[in-house]
Order: structure tokens, then C-alpha cells, then sequence
């Protein structure tokens, strides 16, 4: 009975030493990995937020914050990979050979512009049923007025007069305001009764009746 006790003393007393040597390897190979990931494609280096960050075969993994800092539990030869939309994807290895249980990188991503195929989007599944339906289409009296009226001249010149600019042109407007007024900064800008460019201009404009008025 003392034997018994005795041998099953030394076992428990190495498998408790295996297992805290067991630890303890498993322990050096882990390392906290962290660092930001930064715009590379211009000499700025703007953080770029939320990352994927991905531990290869690993199944595990984090995305870097609104400042592009990001820290993650690695092992050490690990392959993590870095994906964000409009960048470039990139893969870094986590060297075997560390001493310490601590790395921190800056990585470094590369925009990458991607160009879709034009998308032609027709209300019929192709162009032999669209022509079927146009000729079997069935125009009326009323629709043709209608039409007519829609294009007539006077219809089209008020709607040209009365439609708001879109943004485009508002923006466009606004900058060349901007610039006529920054071009004469600190200065007096000349006076148009001596310029004959805009005499010749007023001429023409009375010769054609634009300051009659109309009825």
C-alpha cells in the first residue's frame, strides 16, 4: 500500500512538471502584436480605419480602430493579413526568432483603384424583345399630342429659363465668382465704360433688340 502511494506521488509530480514545462513553451511562443496602419500610397500617412487584420489558418483576428492602431495575441511565425476596401491586400510574418514577447510594426497600405465593366440595364431581357414590343406598341392620337406638346420649342426654351442649376453648375458658378474676385485682390478691378471689348458687346445687344421691351 506505501508503494502504491509512493508511485502514484512521483507520477502526479511529473505530469505537473510536464504540463508547467508544457506552459511554459506554449508561453515563449506567444507575442502581443500591435502597431497602426497608415495610408502609404502619399508622402500624408493617414491612419486607415478599420482593417481586417486576419491570423492565417488561424481563424482569429481584430480590425484596427478609428486611428488605425490595432493589438492582437499572435504566435510566433504567424502570417497575418491586412484587407481594407479601396487598399491594396498585404501579408507580414511574424518572425520565429523574437527574445521578447512584445512587436509593433507600422504597416503600411497601397490604394488600389478597381474599374467595374460598364452595366447596360434594359427594361427587356434583350434587344429582339424590345423590338417586338416597340412595333406592337400602340401609339394614340392623344400620346402623339401629348409628346408634341411636351417638345414644342416655347415648352423647352421656359424649361431651360426656369430649371435650377444642380450642383454641379452651382459649384461651378460659385468658383468662378471666387476666383474673379480673388484675381483683382488688393486692388481696384478696371472699369468696363473703358473697355472697349464690352462697348462692341453693348452694340451688338442693341442692334439686336435685346433691351426692347418685350410684350
Amino acid at each position: 500500500m506505501r508503494q502504491f502511494q509512493i508511485i502514484f506521488f512521483l507520477l502526479s509530480i511529473a505530469v505537473l512538471s510536464f504540463g508547467q514545462a508544457r506552459q511554459a513553451g506554449a508561453d515563449t511562443l506567444l507575442v502581443q502584436f500591435s502597431g497602426l496602419v497608415l495610408d502609404g500610397t502619399d508622402e500624408n500617412l493617414v491612419p486607415v480605419p478599420f482593417t481586417n487584420i486576419l491570423v492565417i489558418n488561424k481563424q482569429r483576428g481584430t480590425y484596427s480602430d478609428f486611428n488605425g492602431f490595432f493589438s492582437i495575441v499572435v504566435e510566433k511565425g504567424d502570417i497575418i493579413e491586412f484587407s481594407a476596401v479601396g487598399y491594396k491586400t498585404v501579408q507580414y510574418l511574424i518572425p520565429k526568432d523574437l527574445t521578447d514577447n512584445r512587436y509593433s510594426i507600422v504597416q503600411l497600405m497601397t490604394q488600389d483603384t478597381i474599374n467595374l465593366p460598364e452595366t447596360v440595364v434594359f427594361p427587356w431581357p434583350s434587344r429582339d424583345h424590345f423590338r417586338l414590343e416597340f412595333l406592337a406598341m400602340d401609339v394614340t392620337p392623344e400620346l402623339q399630342d401629348y409628346a408634341a406638346r411636351n417638345l414644342a420649342e416655347e415648352v423647352l426654351s421656359q424649361a431651360r429659363e426656369n430649371l435650377p442649376y444642380d450642383g454641379r453648375e452651382n459649384a461651378s458658378y460659385y468658383l468662378r465668382q471666387q476666383a474673379g474676385q480673388n484675381y483683382y485682390i488688393g486692388q481696384r478691378p478696371p472699369m468696363n465704360i473703358f473697355n472697349p471689348i464690352a462697348w462692341k458687346q453693348f452694340f451688338d445687344a442693341w442692334k439686336r433688340g435685346d433691351f426692347k421691351e418685350k410684350k
